[in-house]
């Protein structure tokens, strides 16, 4: 009966409805978690304060940047105390006054240390002006004519020169080896000066004379007329007029064609590898006066050993090079790059065995040279297969002691001037025997 009764209780009967009822006006006025965590909190902040949220005390005042930089400067003082000398009538023991002795000198050289490093990072941090000395111009200048270069040049110059098939003649080597040196002095001082702004962003020519300041341009500039003007004139005077046109082209060369061309096309790995086979037919011209076979052989084996050569060193300097804005094969056609140095690897071998079939030699120098043509073959095949900084590498200094090693060899087996001479004798008799016999 109990039961019945509270089904009949209308209050209970409405109970469903009142639910529905504030389900309906709860999404009428949009109420979200947001809303009730609204409502939390408020409930919480009247009614019970202890679990309110208090007010963090305000942070002190940032302080400027220059007390800073004076409390950690304050900071890494080290401060040492001396400690007071005991009175005389006290002895101490010698072990003892040894040990505080040690700690006042460590103490002092520490303290000297310090001082002496803040002072060279503040005379970093400092702009200096650039003051150029007397004692410091003979090395300044070498860096600005890039003297190994200069001396590589000379030296296939004077193969060139010892290769001629003529006399010897000091006086005449002298002046050629001395006109040759300053005409590549004139020619790399005056391609520093143009490329400062594009070796300023380079590892390996940030430190180059102009580009640090070591020297203004003016003097540069100076300083490459004053070796190119002598450089040609001796050469066209004291050697031969052919030999000077040839110094003068191969400055204007490296210095108008390949200098700008190195940053718009690859073209310039081929314009810089007759630059560098122009020496050694500089060499025979100033020896013999004309340009003869051997003078274009010789020329052709400079020409093919630079391709391996600067190929291989611009594979590990593609970083820099591209950095500095140049265009190079390495950087824009690294396949290009490794079979070019692959195949004039090989051409080493084909004009080594034409220089017999010349004249120039005897057939012993193909044979000689053949291993060491094989071995920078076979370093250039690695270096196209691999395509690494390893075997870039191995090429690289292979190339630099193989070039001194073959032009040795060639000046080795080179035919003496007395056989050919006795040869044009021979010739010459026949010649007249057979005239004579022609003639009634």
């Amino acid at each position: 009966g109990l039961f019945v009764w509270h089904l009949k209780n209308p209050g209970i009967r409405q109970i469903p409805c009142q639910f529905v009822h504030l389900c309906r006006v709860a999404n009428d006025r949009l109420i979200t978690f947001q809303y009730f965590n609204f409502l939390k909190r408020m409930y919480v902040t009247q009614y019970n304060k202890d679990l309110s949220q208090r007010a963090k005390p305000k942070s002190d005042s940032v302080a400027s940047p220059f007390r800073e930089l004076q409390q950690l400067e304050q900071e890494k003082k080290i401060i040492h105390k001396i400690r007071p000398i005991p009175p005389v009538h006290q002895r101490l023991p010698e072990t003892s006054s040894r040990n505080e002795w040690r700690e006042i000198k460590s103490a002092a050289e520490t303290e000297d240390s310090v001082t002496a490093v803040r002072a060279e990072s503040k005379d970093d941090r400092q702009w200096k002006e650039m003051k150029l000395r007397l004692d410091d111009l003979p090395g300044i200048l070498a860096r600005l004519s890039k003297i190994k270069l200069t001396a590589l040049v000379v030296s296939t110059a004077s193969a060139g020169f010892a290769m001629a098939p003529v006399p010897f003649d000091l006086t005449c080597f002298l002046l050629a080896s001395l006109g040759t040196g300053l005409a590549s002095c004139a020619a790399n001082s005056i391609n520093q000066f143009f490329e400062v702004p594009f070796d300023s962003n380079m590892n390996r020519t940030k430190n180059r004379p102009l580009v640090r300041g070591q020297i203004s341009p003016l003097l540069a500039v100076c300083f490459a007329a004053s070796c190119g003007i002598p450089g040609i004139a001796l050469l066209t005077l004291g050697v031969n007029p052919l030999t000077g046109a040839l110094g003068a082209f191969n400055i204007f060369l490296y210095t108008c064609c390949y200098t700008p061309m190195k940053r718009m096309s690859i073209a310039n790995t081929w314009v810089g590898a007759v630059v560098g086979a122009i020496p050694p037919v500089m060499g025979w011209t100033a020896a013999t006066g004309s340009l003869d076979a051997g003078a274009l052989l010789l020329g052709g084996i400079l020409y093919s050993w630079q391709f391996p050569h600067f190929n291989a060193l611009s594979w590990g300097l593609r970083e820099d090079y591209s950095r500095g804005g140049y265009c190079m094969m390495s950087v824009t056609h690294p396949g290009l790059c490794r079979r070019v140095a692959l195949r004039h690897c090989l051409a080493l071998i084909g004009l080594s065995a034409v220089a017999p079939v010349l004249d120039i030699t005897t057939w012993t120098f193909p044979i000689i040279s053949l291993p060491i043509n094989l071995y920078i073959s076979y370093l250039g095949f690695r270096f196209y297969r691999d395509a690494d900084r390893s075997s870039s590498r191995k090429l690289f200094f292979c190339s630099l002691w193989h070039l001194p090693m073959l032009l040795l060899v060639m000046f080795t087996c080179k035919k003496s001037f007395v056989e050919k001479e006795d040869k044009g004798d021979l010739l010459g008799g026949n010649r007249s025997r057979a005239m004579e016999i022609r003639l009634p």
